[in-house]
This record gives structure tokens, sequence and C-alpha cells, in this order.
């Protein structure tokens, strides 16, 4: 906007200066013809009443003594030449001694006598100043021509060089407070213009497809404006049945996998009970004198693999509902001391930089996250290494109790970790994959954050975080 005023202004400008000097100069055009006009008819009644014959040759005694009068009247340079362009008289001081006498320039002779009016003007510049010399016919009473009268004229730019001047100054001032007004507007306007558009902005960074997104309602906007908070509540509108109609479809298709997962882990220990049925319907013999302990062995596996279907479906009952939070105010240093003592391997290294960090959770999920995260360090850790080790380490941090497990295993490759927190997604040969992806379910329904840190064949620190809330 200011950049639109500004280019205005200096257009303004250009046209009114260019205003001005066309005015001055159909000025002193105008002014010339007057002068000319009256000189003439001054001339022509001094030839009126002459008692000289008029020929060219008397003009000089004719206006001997009147063609300065007529100057001073005029205000005017007269002056007098014959038909070939030499000077008869004029109303300037000649001096004798001047070797060359003012004569007519050859080619503005000939224009004169070629033009149809008998009469040109020509410009010159001398001394940075500008004249405009008026060339036109004297004619006596049979109209032929007598001499050419020549009237010199400077043009005084003076006066509207000043006017100018006084046009800029004052110009210049109002633009400088047009200016002035037009910030102040700007200011107030775009104020307004992006008030509504952070409104906008901060709405649309909020927007997310798995949550309810408010409406934006803006009473007194512009037709933009509003056209634009139309469109964003048409996107919310739409976004909000898209997102009913992806969260249906994810639901349906987690239990199209999950129901796909189950199938296979039931049917992995159904194979081997089948299997031993069958081996066994078809050696059994009564008189077998081992059929007891072949019949243990029967009833050995057979149980074994019912405990696996059974660790199957308590595994999925865990992931699909989890039990209700029993918070407590407890000694979270204690409790993950406490956890560890059902590990027996003599790896596990424990340490704290305080003996009491008193937060309110949940004792039973708490020492679910430890030991699962424990059981995954001792698991990662190869048999056959030689120096192995799980740390345990728990510390306070702002308004955070912290807990690390390091191990020095064999570490998780960057393709697994994009998927290490996913449900029933493993590296191991063994298992459901509900670990992680349970605890971290834990660990988020408190506000906190479960990272990790990994190096292959270093090992791995996974970080809990938990807010502090003794309320």
């Amino acid at each position: 906007m200011i950049f639109l005023t500004l280019i205005a202004s200096i257009l303004i400008a250009t046209v009114s200066i260019y205003q001005f000097r066309k005015e001055a100069k159909e000025y002193h055009q105008d002014r010339l013809e007057r002068k000319e006009t009256a000189i003439a008819e001054h001339i022509n009644y001094v030839l009126q009443n002459t008692s000289f014959e008029l020929t060219t040759k008397n003009l000089k005694y004719i206006f001997r003594d009147k063609i300065t009068e007529i100057a001073d009247v005029h205000s005017m340079e007269i002056n007098l030449f014959d038909l070939k362009g030499n000077l008869l008289i004029s109303s300037r001081a000649i001096f004798k001694l001047d070797k060359d006498k003012p004569k007519i320039n050859p080619s503005t002779l000939k224009i004169i006598q070629s033009s149809l009016d008998k009469r040109y003007i020509e410009f010159s510049n001398v001394d940075e100043k500008t004249f405009r010399s008026s060339y036109s016919y004297l004619k006596d009473n049979k109209f032929k021509p007598l001499a050419i009268l020549n009237l010199p004229y400077e043009e005084d730019a003076d006066f509207y060089d000043n006017e100018v001047q006084n046009f800029l100054i004052r110009f210049g001032q109002v633009y400088t407070f047009m200016f002035f007004i037009a910030i102040v507007l700007s200011y107030f306007l775009s104020s307004y213009i992006t008030k509504s558009l952070k409104i906008i902005s901060d709405k649309i960074q909020e927007t997310q497809l798995d949550q309810r997104n408010e409406k934006i309602v803006i009473e007194d906007g512009s037709k933009e404006i509003n056209l634009l908070v139309h469109s964003y509540n048409n996107m919310v509108d739409k976004l909000e049945e898209s997102a009913t109609i992806l969260a249906q479809s994810e639901r349906e298709q987690a239990w199209r996998e999950m129901a796909k997962q189950v199938a296979h882990e039931i049917k992995n220990p159904l194979t081997p009970m089948r299997l031993t049925v069958q081996s066994f319907q078809r050696k059994f013999n009564a008189n077998d004198p081992d059929i007891a302990k072949k019949l243990d062995d029967y009833t050995k596996t057979i149980l074994q693999q019912i405990d696996t279907m059974s660790a199957v479906a308590g595994a999925f009952s865990n992931f699909a509902t989890m039990p209700a939070q029993q918070n407590e105010t407890l000694n979270v240093v204690y409790i993950v001391k406490m956890a560890l003592e059902i590990f027996n391997e003599d790896f596990i290294q424990f340490s704290a930089l305080e003996d009491e960090i008193i937060a309110k959770l949940d004792r039973t999920q708490l020492i679910r996250v430890i030991t699962n995260l424990v059981k995954n360090a001792i698991q990662s850790i190869p048999e056959e290494q030689e120096h192995k080790l799980v740390f345990v380490t728990v510390f306070r941090e702002d308004n955070h109790v912290k807990i690390a497990v390091k191990d020095n295993g064999k570490g998780i490759s960057e393709e697994n970790a994009a998927r290490i927190f996913e449900p029933k997604f493993t590296t191991k040969s063994s298992g459901m994959g509900l670990g992680l992806a349970i605890i971290k379910n834990i660990i988020e329904n408190y506000h906190g954050t479960i990272t990790f840190e990994t190096e292959l064949n270093i090992g791995t620190e996974f970080l809990v975080s938990f807010p502090i809330n003794k309320q």
C-alpha cells in the first residue's frame, strides 16, 4: 500500500512539473505574440504619420527618434533589418566602432521568405538563458515588404521555477502527512487482518486427525477472511468424517491382524498336540510294560502345549484390557530395587543417586515395566558372550523420575528400531512381541515417555520418564 502511494505521488509530481513547464511555454508564446502585435501596430501608426517616403532606406530616419521610445513603451528590444537581412536600426545601443553589425542568418532569412505568413520564431540559448526571436515583415500602404521586424524575447523562468519549487515543497509536506497517515492505517489494517489470520493459522496448526477439532468463529471478518474460515470449517467437517471412517477401518484391520496372529499362535501348539495324540494312538499297547512312562510323557507334552496356548490367550488379554490403575504414593527407588530381586543373574547391577524418590504410581504396573525391560535386556545378550552386564539406574531430573536400563548386548538394527514398540513385533524366536507395546501403553497413561539409544554389537539403553505427581 505504501509502495503504491509512493509511485502515485511520484507520478503526480512528474505530471505537475510537466504541466507547469507546458504552461510556462504557452505563457511566453502568448506574451511574445501580444507584444509583437502591439509593437507592429505602433510601428504602422508611425509609418502612416511620417513625412518621409516609405522606403527601406528611409526607415532609419523615420525611426531614428521613435524606435527607442517604442521599445521603452513596450519594454522590448526592437531591431529593423532590410529584406536582405542587414541591420537598419536598433533600439539597443550599437557602437560605431563595432565592425560586425548584427545580421539575420541566411538560413533564417530563407525560412522567413518561404513561410506563408512571412513570420518565424527562432529559439536560441545564450548564457543558459532561453531566447525567442520573432521575425515578421513590415509592409507599406500597398502591402509591399519594407523591412523585417525582429523582437528578441528572453524567457524569464524564475517565476515558474519558483512556482514549481513552492509546489514541490507543499506537495512534499502533504505527501509526508499522507505517508504518515498511510503507515498508521496500514498498521491498524494489517493488525486487523493478521489477527484473523493468526486465529486461522493457530487453528490449522492445532488441527489433527486423531482428535475432535473446533471450528473457527469470526463475526466481523472481511469477505476474504470469511471465505477462508468457511473453507476451514468445511475441511474440519470432512476431516471428522474421514477420521471416523479411518478409525473404523483401522479397528477392523487391527482386529483382522489380531485374529490372524491369535490363529497362528494357537495353531503352533495344536500341531504337536495332534501329532502326539496320533502317535500315542497308533503305538498304544495296554500290555506294554512301559505304558505308564509313555502315558506320563504323553500327558506332559499335552499339558506343555496347553500352557503355551494359555500364555497366548493371557498375553492378548493383557494387551486388550489393561487393569485399572491403583495409584499409591511409593518410593520408586525401593520398588525398582525390589523388582530386580526376582532375577537370578549375577550380572544385573543397580544404582540410585537418591535413596528415596516419591511418586504416585501403580506398584504392579511399575514392576511390570521394570521386569519387562530387564528381561529384554538379558535376552539381548548372546549366551556365548563372556562379559555380560545389565545396569539399572534410578535418578531425578527436573520434575521427573527416570529409570534407565542399559545392556551390553547385540543392539537393535536400524530397520527394527523403527518398529520396536509395534504390537506383535519381536526379534526373538519365541514370545508374542507385546511386551514393549504393553509397557509403552502403561507409561503413556501416566503422561510419561520411553526412549532408547542403541548401537549394534555395543548395547542398548532404554530410558523411562514418569512425571512426579504426589497429589
